[in-house]
């Protein structure tokens, strides 16, 4: 009988605990979800110049623009936040020989997923936060020759293609009492990791054919003085963004 009255002593303490812990728990639960925008830059091999994208050195690209959804999940000590994002690049110019414009953008549709460290300043609406993700890149745009000599003038489409990548975030949190909060961040995106490839219609061999895929890896045809196979090494695609979003509790 004691040994009885022993074990239900504790595992009503054992219930009496659990209880705490997770009511503890879900008190420390928060959740934001908020929409925001930004500016893109790229960075590395996705920049430069048109006419450096002509010779298929890089993507030629410009500044541009985001737009995002944006989720964070606090639990206790830890955060994870996932956002859906949609970027829009472009540029034009002339081609290394003059002649003639070249036209280039981009669309890339993004997913990220990761953790974040926050730090609270003390008496302060403000908190730093720190964070890394994964991510899955899908790229799409075109590309708008007119009046140039080696190619035919029109658009070429961009074939979708889908990278793996990884990014750094840096940013603040902003609480200012009966007003949203405002998410403020810098990240680091490196979006081809992993999945590059150079593709090319096999029933095809002319010099619209490379820019008519994403083709950030070098061309296993390429020559010095060939005309049609000219992207001679594998190329990063990277940008730095800033970011502005509006978080609302749920």
């Amino acid at each position: 009988m004691k040994r009885l009255r022993s074990m239900t002593q504790r595992f009503v303490t054992i219930g009496l605990v659990a209880i705490g812990v997770t009511s503890v728990s879900f008190a420390q639960v928060g959740f934001k979800l908020g929409l925001g925008g930004g500016l893109v830059s790229p960075m590395a091999d996705y920049g430069g110049s048109t006419a450096e994208y002509y010779d298929g050195k890089n993507y030629g690209l410009s500044t541009g623009w985001n737009l995002h959804g944006k989720v964070r999940l606090n639990l206790v000590g830890f955060n994870v936040a996932g956002q859906i994002g949609y970027s829009f690049l472009s540029n034009s110019g002339t081609p290394p020989q003059g002649g003639g414009t070249v036209e280039v953008a981009h669309n890339v549709f993004t997913i990220k997923v990761g953790p974040e460290y926050h730090i609270s300043l003390p008496a302060s609406p403000v908190a730093i936060y720190l964070g890394a993700n994964g991510q899955w890149n899908s790229f799409s745009g075109s590309t708008t020759f007119k009046g140039i000599s080696g190619v035919s003038s029109g658009t070429i489409d961009l074939t979708s293609a889908s990278r793996i990548g990884v990014g750094f975030s840096a940013g603040v949190i902003v609480r200012v009492p009966a007003l949203p909060t405002f998410d403020i961040g810098l990240n680091y995106d490196l979006m081809n990791l992993s999945g590059k490839a150079f593709e090319q219609d096999p029933s095809k061999d002319n010099r619209e054919e490379s820019y008519a895929y994403l083709n950030d890896e070098k061309d296993p045809a390429y020559r010095a003085s060939d005309s049609k196979h000219f992207i001679a090494t594998s190329r990063s695609i990277s940008a730095l963004t800033i970011t502005v979003a509006v978080m609302f509790g749920l």
